[in-house]
């Protein structure tokens, strides 16, 4: 192809028509091609449009220095490189020429990046003559984003990442937000992207102990994995009700793909759904099921919905609004005993106010633990809550061995450097990249902003 073909190439606006600080959304070309055009410091810088994380207009984001954050789930991409800085998603934008002739700009655009805006970054190649092995214990977002930074940032041994789950890491928020999502469309990566990186990934397998002096990962398909580098990132478990009754079918959690597919062949027009919990799960899944359900009640020992995060006020709009669908809640009170029928199956719910709600379907959305039991008898420092303490470069107590994600007690830079445990899917993937570079040499501290975000009815809450 010639660059005539391969390439378009156009005044997008005078020079004079663009201000300081300012973005602007426009055409390039003929074929409907967009381009992002920002003025900072004097310079002009052409990026892709959209996030790629699910397609947000960058233009009506938030300029900062030299970077501009996504409205909707605050990633952060570099205005002059269209790398990605914060996440979520993992691809970064297109970056484009842009010249300034006679007071009007021009920019020169691939058009294959005019068309997919996102660009994945390039890697390094797996070298035989590196010995070294970096052991990745987690497929979540941590995980993900640790591995596929290694290789962009010059890693050549050997990586492993260990997966729970029979799948390849996915967009794990949809679990409780779509529970009829695509797997396969969700991966974060396919699996030809792991293999051309070569990247081993080993699914339905945990990690269940450590050897920190022989520097051994022990497995539960019974390999002994032995590693210069781990990057330990397994993440949380749902909380299950602590009841009598709790072993009956039909009682779910909220957390991996396989939980979706059960609740979502259980639900039916006649049934009833009782919902523990007034946590952002809990709201979730409550919303999802209103209108393929006979009734959905919500029960939790707090006066409203997501009061430990937003507090009463938004809280109650948040109940109103559930209201009005006709979402019921009992507050001030907990499950005290689940009932069942003779198959095995859940009847009802009893709670400790005396009232007895009609259950065909129970989901807890009622917290979660760490999974880092594996961890005990390991020369690895942790709290008491299971979390283990990192530093701002996530480095653990011993040596080579890093650790992000839901499991740490990790510094967080809005809040003055202050260590705290965050369940947080962007904030995941940002450690996974800060734990790559920090194990690639590349000595880089965490300058942690989580930025939080759910849709309840259509209505978008964020808050940072």
């Amino acid at each position: 192809k010639s660059d005539k073909d391969e390439y378009v190439e156009a005044v997008v606006c005078k020079e004079n028509e663009i201000n300081e600080n300012e973005m602007k959304l426009l055409p390039l070309g003929e074929e409907g091609g967009k381009i992002l055009l920002i003025k900072q410091k004097g310079e002009l810088h052409a990026i892709g449009t959209k996030c790629t994380h699910y397609g947000a207009l960058l233009h009506t984001g938030a300029l900062g220095e030299g970077r501009v954050r996504c409205p909707w789930h605050g990633a952060c991409f570099n205005i002059k490189t269209g790398d990605i800085e914060d996440f979520p998603g993992l691809d970064s934008l297109p970056c484009y020429k842009v010249s300034v002739n006679d007071g009007n700009v021009k920019v020169q655009a691939r058009r294959k990046d005019l068309e997919v805006n996102k660009r994945t970054k390039g890697f390094s190649s797996c070298r035989m003559d590196d010995q070294k092995t970096a052991v990745i214990t987690g497929g979540g977002p941590a995980g993900a984003t640790c591995v596929d930074t290694l290789r962009q940032e010059g890693f050549t041994g050997r990586i492993i990442m260990i997966c729970k789950e029979p799948v390849l890491p996915y967009d794990r928020v949809k679990v409780s937000k779509v529970m009829d999502f695509d797997i396969e469309k969700s991966l974060l990566r396919p699996q030809s992207y792991y293999d051309e990186r070569k990247i081993e990934t080993i699914l339905s397998t945990e990690a269940i102990g450590l050897d920190t002096n022989q520097r051994i990962v022990r497995l539960s398909n019974g390999d002994n994995l032995n590693y210069d580098y781990l990057f330990i990132a397994t993440g949380s478990k749902p909380r299950w009700p602590n009841v009598p009754g709790s072993d009956l079918k039909n009682i779910f959690v909220s957390r991996n793909h396989s939980d979706a597919v059960a609740t979502l062949k259980q639900l039916s027009p006649e049934k009833h759904v009782v919902v523990l919990g007034l946590s952002f799960i809990a709201m979730e899944a409550a919303g999802y099921c209103l209108n393929k359900v006979a009734s959905v009640t919500v029960v939790g020992r707090g006066r409203t919905p997501l009061a430990a995060v937003f507090g009463e006020e938004i809280g109650n709009r948040v109940k109103e609004e559930y209201e009005s669908k006709g979402i019921k809640f009992q507050f001030g009170t907990n499950i005290a005993k689940i009932n069942g029928n003779e198959d095995g199956t859940v009847k009802e719910v009893e709670l400790t106010n005396g009232v007895i709600l009609p259950a065909d379907i129970v989901i807890a959305g009622i917290g979660s633990t760490l999974y880092t039991e594996w961890l005990k008898g390991s020369e690895l420092e942790m709290r008491d809550d299971g979390s283990i303490p990192v530093d701002k470069y996530l480095k653990t107590n011993v040596e080579n061995v890093y650790a992000g994600g839901d499991i740490v007690y990790a510094p967080v830079y809005s809040s003055g450097d202050e260590p705290a445990v965050i369940g947080h899917y962007p904030l995941a993937h940002y450690h996974g990249k800060i734990a790559a570079l920090n194990i690639c040499g590349k000595e880089t501290p965490l300058k942690a902003v989580p930025y939080f975000w759910t849709t309840l009815f259509g209505k978008s809450y964020r808050y940072s």
